[in-house]
């Protein structure tokens, strides 16, 4: 390797660790570079910070978090409270992902269950660069939106039980739907897309 490409390896990595280093202990980070016209991520500035046994996630691209140890197989659920501390300057979606596997290379899947602002909740299928829609974009009257203050509460919860897969946003399930051929076993964790201010916190993970 020439001292230029070990030098700019070097700066890399010194830029890359101390927002890594922002997730809570043991916890990975992925950011996408979305160039859809559509909904590009052209702000570079993600900021993360660890706040008690969660994080604030705000700004710039999306990013998908996780920890190594929490992969399920079965039966499980996976919840997690999500606070927008102020509205995004467009509809953006932040909630639960599972079924995740290859997450930080080239070929990741996962399936996503997301809320926004506007009332709206969606699920969809990622499997490398492609997107599918399980559920489209659909308002219910359980998602919570902001208050006078700015800021909405709304804790999500995955449900994998035998052959159903149950969807629930503050304590209503929106959503129930024969696995069938969808991969649940894997990886999760949580998606927050770009522009967005949102604190994550009682992230837990029931097995069995």
């Amino acid at each position: 390797m020439s001292s230029r490409s070990l030098l700019c390896v070097v700066l890399c990595a010194a830029l890359a660790a101390p927002l890594a280093a922002q997730t809570p202990q043991g916890w990975r980070m992925r950011v996408d570079e979305s160039t859809s016209a559509e909904d590009p991520d052209d702000r570079p500035d993600l900021k993360v910070v660890t706040v008690g046994s969660g994080m604030r996630v705000t700004g710039g691209p999306a990013g998908t978090f996780w920890n190594p140890k929490d992969a399920v197989t079965g039966n499980f659920a996976v919840r997690a409270s999500f606070t927008l501390m102020k509205p995004s300057s467009h509809t953006n979606y932040y909630g639960l992902i599972f079924g995740g596997r290859d997450i930080e290379g080239p070929k990741q899947t996962y399936v996503y269950f997301l809320v926004a602002q506007n009332g709206t909740y969606l699920i969809r299928r990622r499997a490398g660069e492609e997107v599918t829609d399980i559920q489209g974009r659909m308002m219910h009257a359980a998602v919570q939106r902001p208050d006078a203050k700015g800021t909405s509460v709304n804790a999500l919860e995955v449900r994998v039980a035998g052959n159903t897969v149950s969807y629930v946003i503050n304590g209503t399930v929106v959503h129930t739907a024969p696995k069938g051929a969808l991969v649940t076993d894997g990886l999760v964790g949580v998606r927050v897309n770009h522009v967005l201010d949102v604190q994550v916190d009682g992230f837990t993970v029931q097995r069995g």
